[in-house]
């Protein structure tokens, strides 16, 4: 057995609905502007870009019902309410017919985004790091397994902040659906058991301040709450 000179990290993991187990998480990728009203109110035409992927460090997952401090370097902490994926099983060049096999189960989630940080990356033409893979940034409520709740296919999304409804869409309004996401990602990387992927967020994000209180329900899923701390 190997020994380190610093004691290895913990593992990140996200809990399992109905059970005490805990899903292990290896790492996060997060698919950009994939709802079509979402594009367009970040300024962008949906009809004419491929999907494009940001990672989070899988250390950035949170429990549901956690109390987050509001993070450093930021006046414009952004809320996105996400559908999860859970990778069960890994692979390369995953043919889309094939590409739901791989799925272990879904959650809620949310991609926290430090806006202002992303919009002078964006600027400036570097990476988006700074403004989305930051302490706590992933969220996550209890995941489903695919045997509990099935692929999803028409559900509705919803996120509220202090009870008033913020996003509301289906998980069909996905310009690129999760058997595509998984597909096109897996050309690029060699996808693994306990790869999560967060697969973009509806139309109408906006700023959370010390206080606030987020929901985010998915039809068949456990919701996922979290507040931000005075």
């Amino acid at each position: 057995m190997s020994e380190f000179v610093l004691d290895p990290p913990s593992q990140a993991s996200v809990a399992v609905a109905g059970s005490d187990v805990r899903f292990a998480v290896r790492r996060i990728f997060c698919v950009g502007r994939n709802y079509a009203a979402h594009a367009r109110e970040m300024g962008k035409d949906p009809d004419r870009e491929a999907p494009f992927f940001f990672t989070k460090p899988a250390d950035a997952v949170l429990d549901s019902s956690a109390t987050i401090p509001y993070p450093p370097l930021t006046q414009n902490l952004h809320y996105e309410a996400e559908l999860v994926v859970a990778m069960g099983a890994g692979g390369v060049n995953i043919s889309q017919e094939q590409a739901l096999d791989h799925v272990w189960g879904y959650a809620c989630g949310v991609d926290l985004t430090r806006r202002d940080l992303q919009t002078q990356a964006k600027n400036a033409g570097r990476p988006w790091d700074w403004g989305k893979a930051f302490d706590r940034s992933a969220p996550c409520a209890p995941l489903h397994s695919v045997e509990q709740v099935g692929h999803l296919d028409g559900a509705g999304i919803g996120l509220k902040l202090n009870g008033e409804t913020k996003q509301s869409a289906h998980l069909s309004d996905m310009i690129w659906s999760v058997p595509e996401i998984i597909s096109i990602l897996s050309r690029s990387v060699a996808l693994c058991p306990g790869d999560l992927v967060f697969t973009g967020t509806p139309a109408g994000v906006g700023p959370m301040v010390a206080g606030d209180s987020c929901t985010v329900e998915i039809d068949g899923l456990t919701p996922l709450q979290f507040s931000i701390a005075l």
